[in-house]
């Protein structure tokens, strides 16, 4: 399976690319909202000599069948539970996640921990409340549903432009790829119901950063948690709150880096990860936090 194809899951059709060695570790690759496993293609050959990388179109997004429940994160992490049994792979997995994709995969270690050996969180969400303002837009009752009922192709450019630094890297293959998703049934259903579920016009909701962040402290893993200094998506100083709260985390900011750096900085990317999944699952495990620690970091995930 080393080029995308579908699996049923749940009797739903699921988008997944496999490749690499099945006796390798495995990795998991998630993406950010709206978009598809194509934001990982520049690290299937670097992740690939060493593990076996599963990236999959989140359910109701890229390809992949819009689940039938209203799309929240607890909805997202069950559709990649699902999806890792029925690929067979029970092994606790290293999970690597983008922007939403970073969210989905904390949830995934707070539903299924057993399922998670290690997190690497790129540019993720739910370490802040700051947010683009299309992000906010699509969370607003009205306006969010009528801002997702047709996507033109100069607003999936400027969605393109937004997410580089370097603006040459969206490519017309890259806006026809984003038009092709926005056009898909029911995406504009999955956007709004997904923006509501996590935001309001003001920002990201603080009321499941909190819940999730207490979740997440009761199971340590270890993390990496790495940002682009100049992402236009989610502000690069949410990688000092993040290091706050989860304190055992490796840190990296790469600069004139923008939301994706394993597109934007592939080489340097890969290196990064890999060192880190060499070491990985050798290391002690982190104590889990007293009651009152639990407590302090629903607190700060508040702020």
């Amino acid at each position: 399976m080393s080029t995308p194809s579908y699996v049923a899951v749940n009797g739903l059709r699921t988008r997944v690319r496999v490749a690499g060695d099945a006796d390798n570790p495995p990795v998991l690759l998630l993406h950010g909202i709206g978009r598809s496993l194509e934001d990982w293609a520049p690290q299937y050959r670097r992740l690939g000599g060493t593990h076996r990388v599963i990236a999959v179109d989140l359910p109701g997004f890229g390809f992949s069948a819009r689940p039938h429940e209203s799309m929240t994160l607890a909805v997202l992490a069950r559709g990649v539970a699902d999806l890792l049994d029925t690929l067979g792979e029970r092994r606790p997995i290293h999970v690597i996640g983008n922007s939403l994709g970073g969210a989905v995969a904390l949830q995934l270690l707070a539903f299924r921990p057993e399922r998670v050996a290690s997190l690497v969180l790129v540019n993720s969400a739910a370490f802040g409340s700051q947010v683009s303002a299309l992000l906010r837009l699509l969370a607003l009752p009205r306006l969010g549903r009528l801002a997702t009922r047709r996507t033109t192709r100069a607003a999936a450019r400027l969605t393109e432009r937004a997410i580089f630094t370097d603006r040459s890297l969206a490519t017309r293959e890259r806006i026809d790829h984003a038009l092709a998703i926005a056009r898909q049934p029911d995406r504009g259903i999955v956007m709004h119901e997904t923006a509501r579920a996590l935001a309001t016009g003001r920002g990201v909701r603080p009321e499941w950063r909190a819940e999730l962040m207490a979740e997440v402290a009761a199971h340590p893993r270890p993390t990496l948690i790495v940002w682009g200094d100049r992402d236009r998506i989610l502000p690069a100083h949410h990688l000092a709150a993040a290091g706050r709260l989860i304190p055992h985390a490796e840190t990296f900011l790469f600069a004139g880096i923008g939301h994706m750096p394993q597109i934007e900085c592939p080489d340097e990317f890969a290196e990064l990860v890999l060192n880190f999944l060499a070491t990985a699952t050798t290391r002690g495990p982190h104590p889990t936090p007293a009651a009152a620690d639990l407590d302090a970091l629903a607190q700060t995930a508040e702020t």
